[in-house]
């Protein structure tokens, strides 16, 4: 089946939601659309059964052949990276548990933009924010600051009046970051 969709690129149709039930001459061609992260390339004829599929380019850079119905209704919106950055803790679809490195990364993002957190007057709430780089990607994160050198280790700000970026953190013990604190009576 995947030899037949790469020989029909140029015939791949979508049936609006709304066309069920009409002719495939009715049938609207997505080229140039966008979807997400997923720019649909070209079009091909739908396979043996009916479905249609949409060859995609991924913001990524990869290329994947996506089913059109599933784009079309929202359940499909990248080759499958957008997934593995939001859940890079799933090794053959099993959740093998939230890395510590990735428990600091999604509470600093927390305590800096979510005003329901009981820290954030500390941080969000004193201007304190996460650069663009790493608020949008956990990969970028963990990418600028590594692997924590020991588990007991947390991210600190070495200015701490800084934002939480590449430059001004590092992983420190307790009692090094605690020499690095403001007082915490004035918010």
């Amino acid at each position: 089946m995947e030899h037949h969709r790469r020989n029909v690129v140029s015939q791949l149709w979508y049936r609006p939601a709304n066309d069920v039930g009409s002719s495939v001459s009715a049938r609207v061609n997505r080229s140039g659309q966008r979807f997400g992260r997923l720019l649909i390339l070209g079009r091909s004829a739908s396979d043996r059964t009916g479905k249609q599929w949409w060859l995609c380019k991924c913001d990524c850079g990869s290329e994947k052949w996506i089913s059109a119905n599933n784009m079309s209704q929202g359940r499909i919106r990248s080759c499958g990276c957008l997934k593995r950055e939001v859940s890079p803790n799933l090794v053959h679809g099993h959740s093998i548990g939230p890395s510590t490195e990735y428990m600091t990364w999604a509470t600093m993002v927390a305590r800096c933009s979510n005003p329901g957190r009981r820290d954030y007057k500390y941080y969000g709430g004193r201007g304190i924010s996460v650069c663009d780089r790493w608020r949008q990607s956990f990969p970028n994160f963990l990418a600028d600051m590594g692997l924590k050198p020991n588990p007991l280790l947390s991210i600190d700000r070495i200015n701490n009046d800084g934002n939480y970026e590449p430059g001004n953190c590092r992983w420190t013990t307790r009692s090094q970051q605690s020499s690095n604190q403001r007082k915490r009576g004035t918010a």
